[in-house]
């Protein structure tokens, strides 16, 4: 059929009321129309549906268009129908959430030709009796769109997606064009392969989204920069992506707590519930959605202004992706990511188990989105250098790294200390263990290996142990140390890294860097945001006072009775009875009654006194600390019921039974745990973490915990002693 271009205008104007194309549209219009295959990578927002919806219209035939995303189909099967006024039968979608009498009236329109485009999910192109009927009728095209989940090397893998090829050649061949928004040069020839397409025309435009601000943040409160963060954008579009359900429904109800208009969004939430969602955030009646990085949105939204990763995703692929939800519009865009190691940990955590192939492309996958993040280059140039494009600028003006660059120092030195430590051990240990030796932190691990006796113990003691941390994760990232996630993270040499401790050559490493809080240097809640004692210096001090008072009076250390984010919350939101007190962070209804009188009393006083305006500005409110199943556990530990038991019965994992009791204990309530710890944990353990707990922890911290213990204890036992010490002594 003719491919004029002048023909192709007139209908880009008639159905979509465009003047003309962006960028390659129109060239691979036209390849698609002429019968040829193509393969179309562009990035999110650069117009990818438009290469198949055009000549779907203009074509003889219909086009099958396969999606993963169900939510989208709907959107642009509403849309075509839009743009085609009068012509419901003009685009239909197949999927998993028609009933038969829908599916009936998608076959009929079907076999009378009125259908030019069909939307299928992978999952019903396979079904026998939608292979059977799309052999009755003439087909265009196939459209593959989100063609990355053929490949094991994407960020959405769909093993159904890897038979396409086999039922085109069932039900007939035709052209085919592969659409998807981000594809490594690897992952491109994977699908090229897979679809039987080698000969396919490749279009690729510039993956540069020169709108985009790209920031990567300190993971220390997360929870408050964000809040902090939408406040000071109010009324604008965003995203916000979580690794689990339950961070996505705990972060939804805080951010509306705290009166921004959010909703939750993730596959365990009913069909209803997600589609009433999606349609608030697109009618602007929430501002924010809040969603898990597996569950694929399907949200055309041109004006989505932030997206934020509350968790690193698992890939730069999935990071890419997501942060394309922002700025589609091409105006502002901001895409904040908040980053700390232990998430990496988490994610490695969950690699365990599965089969070794699987591991090693996603051990692969993440040690990329770690250097990503740790490093201090471009993020622009070092994105779209992944996806096989060169970024010449020196500066890109939008990134936090081009904006504030990170000191550096030459660190071969230091590296060559890591690894003469790893090398010095007959057995292999964790990063933090080898932190702690190098910094001279001694704890109850490195006394009882005796490495406190080493010759590097304390070697490098002009800096703490994170610094050594972050020297030991960069040594990773550049291949001269292997962490093996099979073993539970031990630490190796390389082959790399042994030729460098023998000939060592210059290392630029970066400094830590805590993250700036913004602009706004003279705003009272950016330093409460950080934790530094945003609120009233001087009450601030006279709380302190008075918790080493009571600490001494009760002989017990000062952050058993208020850490200092409660003491910090104080003196932000002056609280003046048990109610306002156990609203502040970390404190509950157990604490504010156990040890609160005295610190109400000060308060009272010096508000009296210095004739304080109580604050209603910027104060995070936080959810009370509940459990839903509280009930249940405190009755089931009562009764002495092992923990997995109680677990089994709510259909919760471990992890999450003792989120729960953690939850119930840090709101005052004594649980007596010790039938199951006394079973289950060494009489020794039990008490080397417990008296940690009690001589040397400066807070109630896990992480801290977990990096002054090492690797000897694992944080099941940590938790759960913990939890015996917080029951017997704080509450």
């Amino acid at each position: 059929m003719s491919t004029d271009s002048a023909m192709l205008h007139a209908k880009l104007k008639e159905f979509f009321g465009f003047d003309s194309f962006k960028a390659d549209q129109e060239r691979i219009i036209k390849h698609l129309v002429s019968g040829n295959n193509a393969f179309v990578l562009m990035p999110t927002g650069g117009g990818k549906s438009m290469c198949y919806q055009l000549p779907a219209l203009v074509m003889e035939g219909t086009a099958i268009v396969i999606s993963p995303l169900i939510a989208l189909m709907k959107n642009q099967v509403d849309a075509i129908r839009g743009f085609v006024s009068g012509n419901d039968g003009i685009a239909h979608f197949l999927n998993s959430s028609l009933n038969k009498v829908q599916v009936n009236e998608v076959k009929k329109d079907l076999i009378s030709g009125a259908t030019k485009l069909l939307y299928v999910a992978p999952e019903s192109l396979t079904k026998a009796e939608n292979v059977a009927m799309l052999k009755e009728i003439k087909i265009s095209f196939y459209a593959v769109d989100e063609a990355h989940c053929i490949s094991e090397w994407g960020h959405d893998f769909r093993p159904e997606y890897r038979r396409i090829r086999n039922i085109i050649e069932e039900i007939g061949t035709a052209p085919i064009i592969a659409l998807t928004a981000t594809a490594t040069p690897k992952v491109q020839s994977d699908i090229m392969k897979n679809l039987g397409m080698p000969d396919a025309t490749v279009f690729k435009s510039s993956f540069n989204r020169p709108n985009l601000y790209y920031e990567i943040r300190d993971k220390s409160d997360p929870k408050r920069d964000i809040i902090k963060y939408i406040k000071q954008n109010k009324g604008k579009s965003g995203i916000i992506y979580c690794l689990s359900r339950k961070k996505v429904e705990e972060l939804a109800e805080l951010l509306n707590i705290n009166g921004i208009k959010a909703a939750p969004y993730h596959a365990g939430l009913d069909a209803k519930t997600r589609a009433e969602n999606q349609d608030k955030f697109l009618m602007e009646e929430v501002d924010v959605i809040v969603a898990t990085i597996a569950f694929g949105m399907g949200i055309d939204k041109p004006d989505v202004r932030f997206v934020i990763h509350y968790d690193i995703p698992k890939s730069i692929e999935g990071y890419y992706q997501e942060t394309g939800r922002a700025g589609r519009d091409g105006k502002e865009g901001q895409c904040l990511t908040f980053y700390s190691y232990k998430d990496i940990q988490k994610l490695e955590k969950f690699m365990q188990g599965k089969p070794i192939a699987e591991q090693e492309i996603g051990k692969q996958l993440l040690m990329e989105t770690v250097a990503y993040a740790e490093s201090n280059s471009c993020r622009r140039k070092l994105l779209l250098n992944y996806f096989g494009e060169d970024y010449q600028t020196e500066n890109c003006g939008a990134c936090d790294n081009c904006l504030h660059p990170k000191r550096q120092f030459d660190g071969r030195e230091e590296m060559s200390m890591v690894i003469e430590l790893i090398q010095a051990l007959p057995e292999r240990f964790k990063i933090e263990h080898l932190a702690n030796i190098l910094a001279g932190e001694m704890n109850s691990i490195i006394k009882s290996y005796h490495h406190d006796k080493l010759e590097l113990f304390g070697a490098g003691k002009d800096h703490s142990a994170k610094f050594w941390c972050a020297v030991i994760h960069q040594g990773m990232v550049l291949h001269l140390i292997h962490k093996d996630i099979e073993s539970y993270g031990l630490i190796s040499v390389t082959a790399k890294g042994r030729e460098f401790f023998e000939k060592p050559y210059e290392l630029m490493l970066t400094e830590d860097r805590e993250f700036a809080e913004g602009e706004d240097e003279d705003d009272d809640s950016a330093s409460a945001a950080k934790g530094g004692g945003g609120g009233d210096p001087q009450l601030l001090a006279m709380l302190k006072d008075l918790r080493r008072d009571v600490a001494k009076k009760k002989k017990l250390q000062p952050w058993v009775i208020f850490g200092d984010p409660s003491l910090e919350d104080m003196s932000i939101m002056y609280p003046m009875s048990y109610d306002e007190l156990k609203n502040c962070q970390g404190v509950g209804d157990g604490k504010a009654r156990k040890f609160g009188k005295e610190f109400i009393e000060l308060i009272s006083k010096y508000v009296e006194q210095n004739d304080i305006e109580r604050p209603d500005d910027f104060v995070m409110k936080s959810i009370v600390n509940k459990s839903v199943n509280k009930v249940f556990i405190i009755q089931s530990v009562d009764r002495k019921l092992p923990l997995e038991d109680i677990a089994d019965a709510k259909g919760l994992d471990m992890e999450e039974l003792l989120d729960e009791i953690e939850a119930i204990v840090f709101s005052g309530t004594k649980l007596n745990l010790d039938y199951y710890i006394e079973q289950t944990l060494d009489e020794d353990i039990i008490e080397d973490i417990y008296d940690y707990f009690r001589e040397e922890a400066e807070s109630d911290s896990l992480a801290d915990a977990m990096a002054d213990l090492g690797s000897d204890y694992d944080e099941l036992e940590v938790r759960l002693v913990r939890i015996k010490f917080l029951c017997e002594v704080a509450n």
